[in-house]
């Protein structure tokens, strides 16, 4: 059985949302006014972006130390903004930021994680 603290539970989580996110991706293509037009698309990036905020909330309570120390490669601050906007605004929110943040930041942040998790040791 594996044995997981909470802040890899949490990274892995954030991890299956970035991928699902690039997996929405490759089903839809990266054009924009297909972001813009079809709402399954648009609600499904837009709700695990809302998730990875989520714990990204849960992480900062919880790590605030792994947070101060890896800021300057994630704007975690930004992210948590992002989830409180999704929250009180969702419907004044820009398709074009949530759309630039999917393609652009999501997969960064992937890639972060990934090598996070890389340098935990977890027994099995």
């Amino acid at each position: 059985m594996t044995n997981f603290n909470r802040k890899t539970t949490i990274l892995l989580h954030i991890q299956r949302y970035c991928t699902e996110i690039e997996e929405n991706f490759k089903f839809f293509g990266t054009q924009i006014d297909t972001f813009k037009k079809n709402n399954i698309f648009r609600d499904s990036i837009s709700m695990k972006i809302f998730q990875i905020g989520e714990l990204t909330k849960e992480l900062d309570k919880t790590y605030k130390d792994f947070i101060k120390e890896t800021e300057s490669q994630i704007p975690w601050r930004n992210i948590i903004r992002m989830r409180e906007l999704f929250a009180h605004h969702y419907g004044d929110m820009d398709l074009d930021i949530i759309f630039n943040t999917a393609l652009k930041d999501i997969p960064k942040l992937n890639n972060f994680i990934k090598s996070q998790l890389d340098n935990i040791n977890i027994e099995s």
